[in-house]
């Protein structure tokens, strides 16, 4: 029987029952967005030893029953910002791979995830992850060359901070080595000067690995000041001062890493011979021009890094050449116009990455080449203004994020030709009002949206009109919001954020209390005003019931109803006793979160003594 090479749409449809999948040990190279469609009562999947380049964001996200999702074994080499969202996952395996870098924010979609195994694969360095994933326990990093300097501290000083159990040993440096992550105190993680730090670097690497002038002629090819991995097809000259981009490496290669040098060119043909490179990263190489055909010949280019550069523009055949380019990263260059043009010769295209440059405005026509495009990542630049036409060629846009610019309004207009959004992001933008069919143009398509920490302090009653059951995610905390607009239309919602909004405990708010009532929903909302209501939550307050419409809604406890019969809060011991199960510690803790007599008393106390 043949391996298997792709999933196609309704592959499995008619499993309507099956608990477990597993395509482990065929040649998957490619997941159809909807290969999986219909399968809602699954909860296990197994992709383990395929050949799958990238996280299949789109395909997973389509099972929401999911807890246990294994990709072990398959050539990724990166892992992006919100690569993970499934609502329900708590078990992840992303070992024996060839990870090189994963975004903090990767599993930050994932809330219920506890277990993540990144082991055996390529990272240094790992940051700690996102706020947005709580409640991971078990972070697995053996077998990585985790180098444990001052890079490692933020991790180390989380995973203490956040309880967090990390296995693996420190690679380097030579003090360091084979110690246990976990026996490291974070004031031992230093750095030296950058120098010492690249001279013990490039001791250690010629240690373990030869230099090529010694190696059999029947061992891989690798330039001088390289380090090159026959059986990974793994090269790197990371950080080793090369001026040019050094030649003769194997043709076998397949992750190139040159990251960290002094190019500031980068001329035409300048990688030739190197028709298997998957992967190819050039971040921070002070490179100011990419010379027209600079990459010609790489075919299997997938993924390309060209951040934290200097480039202001990009030659209209810059990435000539590149028929199956998927991911290209532009961000934290010094971009002040979005480059237009430079895209129409790579028509893979799926993920663009502009983050983090200086682009003021989106003309007309930016994508114009890019029709293919599925995710565009402009957070953090300085944009005011998106024409109505811009998005023209976006109509398969799934992704689109424009936090931490300098927009006013919603650009509605532009969104028309974007139909197909399911993830738009609009946070930190100086956007004070939205107005009545703001999204009206997504009505079909959005899942998420992002309207928080922008000063937002109205919203039209109607502006979230159409959404209707689309919508799964609504974030507006950190806004000025007195009041909401009516979310009853949104029936599947399942992440909702109102937090630390200044909002009015009056009858205006009551379609919101009859909401709340109504939805199975852990909603984040608490009264401003009027002050004697000020830290409440909207469910625990009384005010509503006087409210016409308000009658049927339960009476609030009272606050003096649980502290007579609560239990004392002095009984730490259970969160002291290692030796007990897990299980026990969890209703131990339950327990003391419940008990309110340690606050209340230290309240009362303060009020006797304003008093006197």
């Amino acid at each position: 029987m043949s391996p298997v090479v792709g999933t196609d749409l309704f592959s499995f449809q008619g499993l309507q029952n099956i608990k477990w999948l597993r395509l482990s040990h065929n040649s998957l190279n490619y997941l159809d967005t909807e290969a999986f469609a219909g399968l809602f009562t699954l909860t296990r999947l197994s992709l383990d030893h395929n050949e799958l380049q990238f996280f299949p964001t789109e395909t997973m996200t389509r099972l929401p029953e999911v807890t246990r999702l294994d990709l072990s074994y398959n050539p990724m080499t990166y892992l992006g910002e919100d690569a993970v969202s499934m609502t329900k996952l708590t078990h992840l395996f992303l070992d024996h791979m060839s990870l090189q870098d994963m975004a903090n924010t990767a599993v930050s979609k994932s809330p219920s995830l506890t277990h993540l195994d990144i082991s055996y694969n390529q990272l240094r360095v790992v940051q700690p992850l996102s706020e947005g994933s709580p409640k991971v326990a078990r972070l697995n990093l053996a077998g990585n060359p985790i180098y444990c300097n001052c890079y490692l501290r933020p991790l180390r000083e989380w995973a203490i901070r956040s309880k967090v159990k990390l296995m693996g040993t420190c690679g380097g440096p030579g003090h360091l080595s084979g110690e246990n992550l976990e026996a490291v105190h974070p004031a031992e993680l230093r750095c030296q000067s950058q120098e010492a730090m690249l001279k013990a670097e490039f001791e250690e690497a010629n240690r373990i690995t030869p230099p090529p002038t010694e190696e059999p002629e029947n061992k891989v090819k690798c330039p001088a000041n390289c380090v090159c991995e026959a059986e990974t097809h793994h090269s790197s000259c990371e950080n080793r001062g090369h001026t040019k981009v050094p030649r003769g490496f194997s043709p076998n290669t397949r992750l190139l890493d040159l990251r960290g040098n002094h190019f500031h060119y980068i001329p035409s043909n300048s990688f030739p011979g190197l028709p298997q490179v998957v992967s190819l990263h050039l971040q921070r190489c002070k490179i100011v021009e990419v010379e027209g055909g600079a990459f010609s010949g790489m075919k299997g280019l997938i993924y390309l890094y060209l951040s934290e550069n200097e480039l202001t523009s990009l030659s209209p055949d810059a990435f000539k050449g590149l028929p199956q380019l998927t991911y290209l990263h532009l961000e934290k260059n010094r971009f002040t116009t979005f480059p237009k043009g430079a895209f129409k010769l790579v028509p893979s295209l799926l993920a663009l990455h502009l983050e983090n440059n200086t682009i003021t405005k989106l003309e007309p026509g930016v994508l114009s080449g890019a029709e293919g495009l599925r995710a565009l990542y402009l957070t953090g630049n300085a944009i005011t203004h998106v024409s109505p036409r811009a998005l023209d060629q976006a109509s398969d846009l799934d992704t689109l994020h424009l936090g931490g610019n300098k927009l006013k309004e919603v650009p509605t207009e532009a969104l028309t030709k974007a139909g197909n959004l399911r993830d738009l992001r609009l946070s930190g933008n100086s956007i004070r009002w939205v107005g009545p069919n703001a999204f009206r143009p997504l009505e079909r398509s959005l899942k998420e949206l992002y309207l928080d920490n922008m000063g937002l302090e109205k919203m039209s009653q109607n502006s979230l009109a159409g959404l209707g059951p689309g919508l799964r995610s609504l974030f507006l905390e950190g806004n000025q919001l007195e009041e909401v607009p009516d979310l009853h239309p949104l029936t599947s919602l399942e992440v909702i954020n109102l937090a630390d909004n200044p909002l009015m405990c009056d009858c205006p708010l009551l379609p919101l209390r009859l909401w709340i009532e109504k939805v199975n929903l852990k909603v984040r909302a608490t009264c401003a005003n009027p002050p004697e209501l000020r830290g409440r939550r909207v469910k625990d307050v009384h005010v509503f019931k006087a409210c016409p419409g308000g009658e049927g809604l339960p009476s609030p406890p009272t606050a003096t109803a649980k502290p007579a019969k609560a239990p004392k809060a002095t009984k730490p011991k259970p969160m002291h006793l290692n030796g007990l199960r897990h299980v026990k510690m969890l209703k131990a803790k339950s327990k003391l979160r419940k008990n309110p007599n340690t606050k209340q008393a230290a309240a009362k106390k303060t009020k006797r003594r304003s008093m006197a």
